[in-house]
């Protein structure tokens, strides 16, 4: 028999999809057959097929995907609510833990996903024939802008996008878990099309992750929360550890509960919280009749968020409230062959995103869309992007605009440019909005203090040389302001301007003697009020530090194009030598330190524990005001008792002479076989050997 872990085949035949007349419920049947590995055959679909909005008919093909792959599609049935495919195909499967997600689409209305249905893998491993008839959902999603709303007409579209309820689920810890040897574990939550995943911790059998999620929970939508835990080993190979699921419709409204759930197959229980809260605030209407426009409405969100404060600590999650009016979008660029394009706007807060309906063959839509929202953080900026739609396939990119939520003007009608998908380059065409935010200062002030609200999952980011060259830039940036900064307080200490040095020398004599633990804040309270001062004067400017940035963005527009290959190659490899000399101080510095405690050389450890034996005596005797006192003198007045003395940091001196890892190596006595091949490096530093001993086997 072969191992659950083996590779094996997934081979599977669509034959018909039928109309159940008169039934509510949507079933799909399943057999499998099974030979020399596992086998599965999809042999029969009945069930109700949901008609498309647009249309009375629908155009339905059947996706397969396994680990959010899509690995076939049928052919396409058109005009049919009982179609037959009679098609087979077969696949390779690494894993049979792992999940077919089985989707019935429908092109003719810009994909629309009609129905879904999950399937675990292992039960068909164990047996010859299986048969099973499971239920169709209609999965929702909640990324507006998706190929599962795109096409549907304004009604449909703004009652599939609108969530009714907030999903608080807080991981806590696992338990139990049968992990071995090296690598990551994390969970990973789903529900519908939201994912999200925790924090990588390192393998161990309890793990705690105190990490806080929130799902938008739609009335179409699917109940069951999805938990997994992961176990990661490399960049390339992860294994599942075990599933759970959670009723959401079994989760009482505004009550925590506790759920312990033991993993499905493995050993282990995976803790965490999930609370059902419901959302009020979202909503989608026409320009003609925003909520705003309602004077009842207005004077409740201003005395909810704005005049009254005294139940600002009750509710602290409801932050604030945004409209959003999308007006219009002129001068676009032409997607289609035509010359024209068929825009569609998308806007984004968090992780809550609504879309407006298509305006077909056209550069300047006007879509009069209201959108609501609830505002969770007031540090958010409200992402618009414009795409056109494209039938079938992935919509294109057209344009986008961030605006903080902070700089937004009341009741203003803007314009603002559009840019490219990385908000730095420009790109074709301008949008007319009109904002309105209303919050609550004091809610804002404490949400300001909790963790930032995380992102759904998305794809891992790819390589970018531009990017790299751009953050490289900006470390640069920041480590010359360093350097420059403790240049400055150098000059004080070798006095290269006396009358700076006589005044440094004073406010450190008066500062220690009279240090008081409130000093601190007070010195960074007028430090932050000094830059208000010369900002507002505009004596200081720091936009100049935002137009270098933005200079080296990702794109080809951004930097000036390299003359030839060699060029390109050489600005490669300096950002690459220069990160490679970063990583070796970063690591050499902390193998040092390892290495002073591990009496890896035994002479510098107890020279080590004799200086903290010392400094242990003097800090027991001495008071620390007068410790500083002391060293500040000498630093102050080294350079006048010895005007040709070197400057040094003795602890970095120290440092410098305890050998890293790669150090130690080199240093080394190797033992090798009659091959050449090493055994073993025994260091020199802590044997009595005075030269490299070759010894054979």
């Amino acid at each position: 028999m072969c191992s659950r872990h083996l590779r094996c085949s997934l081979q599977a035949t669509i034959t018909t999809l039928s109309l159940l007349r008169g039934k509510k419920t949507e079933w799909c049947a399943f057999s499998a057959e099974r030979e020399a590995l596992p086998r599965c055959s999809v042999c029969q679909l009945p069930k109700t097929l949901l008609t498309a909005s647009c249309v009375r008919t629908s155009d339905p093909y059947v996706k397969f995907k396994i680990d959010g792959k899509t690995f076939y599609k049928s052919k396409v049935v058109y005009k049919n609510l009982n179609p037959t495919w009679n098609e087979s195909f077969s696949y390779p499967v690494q894993d049979l833990e792992k999940r077919l997600l089985v989707k019935v689409m429908c092109p003719l209305c810009d994909k629309v996903e009609l129905d879904g249905v999950r399937v675990a893998l292992s039960p068909w491993y164990c047996r010859y024939q299986w048969s099973k008839t499971l239920p169709l959902r209609a999965i929702a999603s909640s990324s507006a802008g998706t190929p599962t709303q795109r096409g549907l007409q304004p009604d449909a579209l703004r009652k599939r996008q609108l969530w009714s309820a907030v999903v608080r689920v807080t991981l806590v810890e696992a338990q139990d878990l049968s992990v071995d040897g090296q690598g990551d574990v994390y969970v990973l939550f789903r529900l519908g099309n939201q994912k999200f995943k925790s924090k990588n911790l390192c393998k161990q059998h309890n793990p705690q992750w105190r990490e806080k999620f929130e799902f938008n929970h739609f009335p179409d939508g699917p109940d069951v929360l999805e938990v997994e835990v992961w176990g990661k080993e490399g960049r390339k190979y992860k294994e599942s550890l075990g599933t759970c699921e959670v009723d959401l419709s079994q989760v009482p409204v505004n009550q925590q509960q506790l759920y312990t759930h033991s993993l499905v197959p493995s050993a282990g229980k995976v803790v965490f919280l999930v609370t059902m809260v419901p959302c009020s605030g979202v909503s989608i209407t026409d320009l003609w009749a925003p909520p705003l426009n309602d004077p009842n409405q207005r004077e409740h969100l201003m005395s909810r968020y704005v005049s009254c404060l005294k139940n600002s600590f009750k509710n602290v999650q409801d932050v604030g409230f945004l409209q959003a009016k999308i007006i219009k979008a002129t001068d676009l660029s032409a997607a289609d062959l035509n010359g024209k394009s068929d825009p569609f706007c998308v806007i984004e807060l968090g992780n809550d995103r609504l879309q407006t309906h298509t305006i077909y063959k056209t550069l300047n839509p006007e879509w009069n869309t209201v959108f609501t929202l609830p505002i969770k953080d007031i540090h958010d900026a409200l992402e618009v992007s414009v795409f056109d739609e494209d039938g079938d396939k992935p919509p294109d990119f057209l344009g986008k605009a961030a605006l903080p939520l902070l700089s937004v003007q009341n009741g203003v009608q803007t314009t603002y440019m559009l840019k490219k998908d990385d908000l730095v380059r420009p790109s074709k065409g301008m949008i007319t909005l009109e904002l309105d935010v209303f919050f609550n200062p004091v809610r804002a002030s404490i949400r300001t203090f909790k963790p930032k609200e995380a992102k759904f999952m998305e794809d891992n980011p790819k390589f970018s040389k531009k990017v790299l060259q751009r953050n490289v830039y900006r470390v640069r940036k920041i480590t010359r302001a360093i350097i420059h900064s403790l240049q400055y307080i150098k000059s004080c200490f070798q006095w290269q301007s006396t009358q700076r040095s006589i005044m440094a020398f004073s406010i450190f004599l008066f500062t220690v003697w009279h240090w008081e633990l409130f000093m601190l804040p007070l010195f960074l309270l007028l430090l932050i009020a000094w830059n208000y001062f010369q900002v507002a004067s505009g004596k200081v400017s720091y936009n100049h530090d935002l137009v270098s940035a933005a200079q080296l963005g990702p794109g080809p527009t951004c930097t000036p194009p390299a003359k030839g290959l060699m060029e390109k190659i050489h600005m490669i490899q300096e950002i690459v030598v220069t990160v490679q000399s970063l990583l070796e101080e970063i690591a050499c510095f902390g193998e040092r330190i390892k290495n002073t405690f591990n009496w890896s050389v035994p002479f510098l450890s107890s020279l080590a524990c004799l200086v903290l034996f010392v400094a242990t005596v003097i800090a027991y005797f001495i008071p620390l005001r007068y410790i500083v006192l002391i060293w500040g003198i000498h630093k102050f007045t080294k350079k006048l008792r010895n005007p040709y003395t070197i400057d040094n940091n003795e602890v970095l001196d120290f440092l410098r002479r305890v050998p890293s890892d790669v150090q130690k190596v080199r240093r080394g006595r190797f033992s090798i076989d009659l091959f050449g091949v090493c055994l073993h490096a025994i260091p020199t530093c802590s044997a009595n050997a005075s030269s490299l001993a070759w010894r054979n086997c």
